[in-house]
């Protein structure tokens, strides 16, 4: 869902996977302007999925024609011409798509003879560097547009972890993820804590219906919380 807004209201460019459908959703609810939405699938935005363009990169062009559709129509209802005139702050969900990353017989080589991944392995030096390669576009993504000078705001995924996913991975990943995007000068929305078991886990409560992957209405409320008390 996309939602356009003229740039003396919007407050941000929401730009995302399927995990931004409930932040556009919860903005809406509070009233919250903003531009933009989902552009895409998570795996979509894991290997390279945009060229830099102008002068010192100062736009940028998304691969697959649709989403720079959606996206050159978000920058119209902003009123600007090139990402690195972007008048508000981007809030960005690319990379997070953990469940992805984790798909189990990604790892299958990985594993000792029962099955299991070892502590060693997944806090060793191969693991990230792995990790790190299979979200490469969304880490030169959000290098690029921290180049820029724009102020960017990455969102954590949901803590669901569907059967294809081993949880280990799920969580080992999303933190080697969460670190390389901070290192880049990215702010991070971290809700682990808040909407999680001990199992780690995401409790029911912020948990799509009849869905495996994503959060609901009330994970997007306290996202729009956390990016309201940031100043957005």
């Amino acid at each position: 869902m996309t939602t356009p807004c003229s740039t003396t209201t919007a407050r941000f460019l929401l730009l995302g996977d399927s995990h931004a459908a409930c932040v556009g959703q919860a903005a809406r609810a509070a009233n919250l302007p903003f531009a933009g939405g989902p552009v895409g699938s998570g795996r979509d935005f894991l290997g390279p999925f945009f060229d830099a363009e102008g002068t010192n990169g100062t736009e940028i062009r998304f691969r697959a024609p649709e989403t720079q559709r959606l996206y050159r129509g978000f920058l119209d209802a902003l009123g600007t011409g090139r990402l690195a005139d972007l008048p508000v702050p981007l809030v960005c969900t690319f990379g997070f798509s953990a469940h992805t990353v984790a798909t189990r017989q990604n790892w299958d080589v990985h594993r000792d003879r029962r099955g299991d991944l070892s502590t060693p392995f997944l806090r060793g030096t191969l693991f990230p560097a792995l990790v790190k390669a299979m979200v490469r576009g969304a880490l030169a993504f959000y290098g690029h547009t921290a180049a820029l000078g724009l102020r960017v705001v990455a969102v954590m995924p949901p803590q669901r972890i569907p059967d294809m996913s081993d949880a280990q991975v799920f969580h080992a990943a999303q933190d080697v993820v969460r670190d390389e995007v901070a290192a880049r000068g990215v702010e991070i929305v971290d809700l682990r804590a808040r909407v999680s078991d001990r199992s780690g886990r995401q409790h029911r409560a912020f948990c799509l219906p009849n869905d495996t992957i994503h959060g609901n209405l009330a994970f997007g409320r306290l996202v729009v919380s956390e990016l309201i008390d940031r100043g957005l």
